[in-house]
């Protein structure tokens, strides 16, 4: 994340600062930028990011087992950049998947197994993509429904914690289920 670099630059000042450093602005400027470019957003694990995602789906499953839509609602940015792709549908956007959300979460009596196998989690700084399989299998009434489907996450760091922004549902394949 942006943490690390910005306090090694902090400390760099400091150390600089108090050792009276004889270094012209440029230089210095130099090696500040220099430590700010160590940052490798496509190899870099963002462990700490990671972590964050991982306890935010946690949430959000939490929030399905519980039946509480309100709160599984909470973990999506709504606005004008949000996208939802589901079964080959055409792109939908914060209405019609809030809408659904409510629908069919709302709609659910039981929930029998909710498995996300193959799950995969890359941080890009500020954005994560979260990538499984879901093993689902949900009661609506006597109803069973089962889904296994391909499933992308798309989040964003907000002030109020990683949130929502894409959602990507295919349906997997039988033989790879």
């Amino acid at each position: 994340m942006k943490t690390k670099p910005i306090l090694t630059l902090l400390a760099l000042s400091i150390v600089l600062f108090l050792t009276n450093c004889k270094e012209k602005p440029q230089e210095v400027a130099e090696v500040i930028v220099e430590e700010v470019k160590k940052v490798d957003l496509i190899n870099d694990e963002f462990s700490e990011a990671k972590e964050e995602v991982m306890k935010t789906f946690g949430a959000i499953g939490q929030s399905i087992l519980d039946g509480d839509v309100d709160k599984l609602i909470s973990f999506h940015a709504y606005g004008p950049k949000f996208t939802e792709f589901k079964k080959g549908e055409p792109r939908c956007g914060s209405e019609a998947n809030e809408a659904h959300e409510r629908g069919v979460f709302g709609s659910v009596t039981e929930v029998v197994k909710f498995d996300a196998n193959d799950l995969k989690v890359a941080v890009y700084g500020d954005v994560a993509n979260m990538t499984f399989h879901s093993d689902f299998h949900l009661k609506f009434g006597e109803d069973l429904v089962i889904v296994n489907d391909q499933i992308t996450l798309l989040f964003v760091k907000t002030d109020g914690g990683w949130k929502l922004v894409h959602e990507h549902h295919s349906p997997l394949n039988k033989e790879n289920i």
